[in-house]
């Protein structure tokens, strides 16, 4: 056999493997629903659609989650396991990764569009074949969000196909990885997890299952087809990735912990299908981690010591069939029903925010009546402890670092874990007033704090420099995304300031807000954009951290004097409205503490209004602070000079008071 035909050989043999894992996967998932009969269509009422909706559902949902992984995966290799050259092209491992993420990509969107049909061919209880009538397909994704999520999966899938055909570079690649990710989220918000009772935690603990396994079932599949491709940086890639599989596999298992106790009880684990199938899952689960612990134990110190790859391919095969049972048996689970002893009716209040109220927002009940955010709650404690092992570092090679600053950030990330975890964070979603409040903690008192504890100067300390011809790394990365141009371009005065101001007036007054409180989804998205826009603005204005942008003083108080009016005047706005922003929502609560609607949303206008007097204040005092170091910084500069230059000007100056008492002309 020639080397060419060797070569190509070696390119294709990872197509068989995942070939029979998604058959193996459809195979398993199509077997539990039939053995489980999870359907459930006589549950809800509806008539059985036949079994080519039945089943033909299931399997284009294992079709659209394994392109879907391989796509994840794909980009992820591409962007942080593989470098790419120092001009900042893809490296050949890079290229040949992208492409496999094209073609995934459009495997995704063919199967994402099926799913439209199927779902909603299945929610309504008909067969596939009638709702293939474009009005009558149309009238269904209008009215159900399970087919309406898979539309949008659909346009994230074609954009990325489309991406992976352009992209040349690493920092495209990087946005490409970043938007795949994306492109998980709108399937997971909706279908059960995000219906009935505790939804909000389902749904959350579901996001971080399901990102986990896309990173490590498509970053396994994508090494694995570096290793049949005998690509370079085989031993870095397994490297970087056998610690971000540690860290999945344990996100995974906690996550699907929480999800199964909010849907059965521990009674129900070996009595019910569904309880089985969660055991059968946390079994696989475990057999994963015993087959990473051997691969890292094994296959990658192999690579390390430059043994060769054969036995890290060999495991990673195992453990990729494993991985796609347990996507199989993912999706016979999502097809199956939770017990019906599990299963309460929940009150009006807790199948429209997840969870119910005991009572009006006192301020006890603000402080102490705690509902933990996962999302953000535990990005609060995440970004604490990451910050404090990035100080500890410093401090063991002796180097210092400001308390001011540790307080600050530590500050900043007490208060978004009180935002959305306290009382705040649980009557937000039900009460006007209070969403206002956690809105103004988490846009102008979060960011303020976590700005001037200065993340970005310190991570590029206590992390650790490639070197000139070594592979870049996290270091790297951070500086690339601090100086690319949506960095430029988000931290532009104009571009901040309305963002920050103009996304008040955008989200309030233009009817989002009233169809985004339906929606748990949209409440995590608001959060996120009220942090990162707060951020974005704070960030060069007060920010430790160097800006894209540098500003002088004058322009640093003129962005803040200039926000400070918008903002008061949104709050009068809102405090002189006539109407009720979400209305419809707040009156479905039934709050019986809640008498008048347009009196807890003018208390919510006047939060907003006073509320923009701490964060001017903080920035006033930052502002001093920081001129009156650097005009200490100056004076000590100035103090060096000259001891090294002797005093020049001080003799020079003296020099020219001597000629002029002497009458003499000074040039």
């Amino acid at each position: 056999m020639s080397k060419p035909e060797a070569t190509a050989r070696r390119r294709t043999s990872v197509l068989p493997l995942l070939s029979v894992g998604v058959v193996l996967a459809a195979v398993v998932a199509v077997g539990l629903v039939a053995l489980t009969g999870g359907a459930g269509y006589v549950i809800a009422g509806l008539p059985d659609p036949g079994l080519v909706t039945r089943y033909g559902v299931t399997v284009v949902r294992v079709l659209a989650e394994a392109a879907s992984v391989v796509c994840v995966g794909s980009l992820l290799l591409a962007a942080f396991l593989v470098p790419p050259q120092q001009s900042g092209t893809l490296a050949p491992e890079g290229y040949a990764a992208v492409r496999a993420a094209g073609i995934a990509a459009w495997a995704w969107f063919a199967a994402s569009v099926l799913s439209v049909a199927f779902t909603a061919a299945d929610s309504a209880g008909k067969p596939f074949g009638e709702v293939l009538s474009l009005q009558t397909l149309l009238d269904l994704v209008d009215a159900i969000e399970q087919p309406k999520a898979w539309l949008w999966t659909a346009l994230i899938a074609i954009l990325l196909a489309l991406g992976c055909r352009l992209v040349l570079s690493w920092g495209w690649t990087a946005v490409l990885f970043f938007v795949s990710v994306a492109g998980l989220v709108p399937v997971a918000v909706t279908g059960h997890s995000a219906s009935g009772g505790s939804h909000d935690m389902a749904t959350n603990s579901l996001l971080f299952h399901l990102v986990a396994a896309a990173l490590w079932v498509g970053g396994l599949l994508a090494l694995l087809a570096l290793g049949w491709r005998r690509g370079k940086h085989l031993s870095l890639a397994a490297r970087r990735f056998s610690r971000l599989a540690l860290v999945c596999w344990i996100v995974m298992a906690i996550s699907g912990v929480v999800n199964a106790l909010v849907r059965i009880t521990l009674g129900d684990l070996f009595t019910t299908d569904y309880g089985l199938l969660v055991v059968a899952k946390v079994v696989a689960l475990l057999l994963l981690g015993v087959f990473g612990h051997q691969q890292r134990q094994r296959g990658v110190a192999n690579l390390v010591d430059g043994k060769g790859g054969g036995q890290l391919l060999r495991l990673a095969a195992v453990e990729v069939l494993i991985m796609f049972v347990t996507i199989g048996i993912a999706s016979g689970l999502a097809r199956t029903s939770p017990p019906a002893d599990a299963v309460t009716q929940p009150a009006t209040t807790e199948l429209l925010i997840g969870y119910d109220l005991d009572g009006p927002p006192t301020f006890w009940r603000l402080l102490t009546d705690w509902r933990f955010d996962l999302v953000y709650g535990t990005l609060a404690i995440a970004l604490a402890a990451v910050y404090l092992a990035g100080v500890r570092r410093l401090r063991k090679r002796g180097v210092h670092w400001p308390a001011g600053r540790i307080v600050a950030w530590l500050g900043g990330c007490l208060v978004i874990l009180l935002a959305t975890s306290s009382g705040i964070g649980r009557y937000a979603p039900a009460m006007f007033s209070v969403h206002m409040g956690n809105h103004m903690l988490l846009s102008m008192v979060a960011p303020v704090l976590l700005v001037l504890g200065g993340p970005v100067t310190l991570a590029l300390r206590a992390l650790p420099t490639s070197g000139r011809d070594a592979p870049p790394g996290p270091r790297e990365w951070l500086l690339a995304a601090v100086h690319s141009p949506l960095s430029r371009f988000l931290t532009n005065p104009i571009v901040a300031l309305l963002l920050f101001v103009g996304s008040f007036y955008a989200l309030y007054f233009s009817g989002l807000f009233d169809a985004a409180l339906n929606y748990h989804w949209a409440h995590l998205a608001m959060n996120a954009h009220f942090l990162l826009v707060g951020y974005v603005f704070y960030w060069p204005v007060i920010g430790v951290d160097p800006a894209p942008r540098r500003l002088p003083s004058i322009g640093r108080l003129g962005m803040m004097f200039g926000a400070m009016p918008f903002h008061a005047f949104f709050g009068v706005i809102l405090m002189n409205m006539q109407t009720v922003i979400g209305r419809e929502f707040y009156t479905s609560l039934r709050l019986p503490w809640v008498g008048d609607l347009l009196t807890d949303q003018r208390l919510g206008g006047g939060i907003a209004w006073a509320s923009g007097e701490v964060p001017v204040l903080l920035v006033l005092i930052a502002l001093l602070v920081q001129w009156a170091r650097a005009d200490e910084r100056e004076a000590k500069r100035r103090d060096r000079r000259e001891e090294h230059t002797g005093d020049e000007e001080l003799t020079a100056y003296n020099a020219m008071l001597k000629d002029l008492a002497q009458g003499k002309r000074v040039e």
